[in-house]
């Protein structure tokens, strides 16, 4: 196991199983070969061609669009064919800078193939001295969630949903998962994003994390809130990059975020790292 490893399974599509899903003349998403089949009886919201998926046929405006999908998507939610359904919509659009173009059920995303936004937050303190002074919270998925359940995760994370600022919604997930006041979440700093191309079966994520550090004062001990962390737990730096580098404890996508803060706080530096470049440049890795 190596912080290589962790990037490489986060990027392991294969582009020869999915169809390209399109809006018009502009590809939203890849929809699995395979999939692609279970979409051929609702004519309304997909035409399955030979070598395409088109998004809401003859279909236009946002609101059209977004009701004749929404009917069947939960059809196929019904039939088991999407699951982990949340009633929380999603933009589709091929980029932020693009107005959504219409929105989907959040659960839909990856069976679609739909690019889908989120925030981590790389929440710290810094005790003491030498190499270990920083130590990074560290959160435990709840044992009942539906996804990921009982791995470990950044202090903070959540999807983004349509209609909402990045910062916003990271002062809400603050709230909800970590008890975290508005006043010490709204200090945190945006540091960049990372991206993957991530295939599981039939399902694909072509996803960008925007990534937040917040140091945090060394008295404040956050609290599980809404049922979505089990605990919290405070580890020398030091430990939390043994256990990416040489475990797959951490839920996929936060492998990366914390690799990244390795990197921009010196603790993987390219004197030691003979990987060095590769990590760097397979943090951005998302077309």
């Amino acid at each position: 196991m190596s912080y290589l490893d962790h990037i490489r399974h986060c990027n392991n599509v294969e582009p020869a199983a999915f169809h390209p899903l399109r809006l018009g003349a502009m590809r939203v998403g890849w929809v699995h070969h395979d999939f692609a089949a279970e979409l051929a009886p609702y004519g309304e919201a997909f035409r399955v061609g030979a070598d395409q998926v088109e998004l809401a046929p003859g279909v236009v405006d946002f609101k059209p669009r977004s009701d004749v999908v929404a009917e069947a998507l939960a059809s196929l939610a019904a039939s088991g064919l999407i699951e982990g359904w949340r009633d929380e919509p999603y933009p589709v659009t091929p980029e932020r800078t693009i107005p959504p173009l219409m929105q989907v059920e959040r659960a839909a995303c990856p069976y679609l193939g739909i690019r889908s936004w989120g925030v981590h937050l790389n929440g710290y303190v810094r005790q003491g001295d030498g190499p270990d002074r920083i130590h990074m919270w560290v959160a435990r998925r709840a044992g009942g969630k539906a996804t990921y359940p009982g791995m470990l995760d950044n202090m903070v994370a959540g999807g983004q949903p349509i209609g909402v600022g990045l910062m916003e919604n990271l002062v809400k997930e603050c709230a909800e998962e970590a008890a975290i006041p508005e006043d010490i979440a709204r200090r945190a700093s945006p540091v960049g994003m990372i991206s993957y191309r991530h295939q599981m079966d039939q399902t694909l994520k072509p996803d960008q994390q925007f990534c937040f550090d917040l140091e945090l004062p060394t008295d404040f001990t956050p609290e599980p809130a809404d049922g979505e962390v089990e605990e919290f737990m405070l580890w020398p730096i030091g430990q939390v990059a043994d256990m990416v580098r040489e475990t797959s404890r951490f839920k996929f996508n936060c492998n990366l975020v914390i690799i990244d803060f390795l990197l921009r706080h010196g603790v993987i530096g390219p004197d030691h790292e003979p990987d060095y470049a590769a990590i760097s440049e397979g943090l951005r890795n998302s077309t």
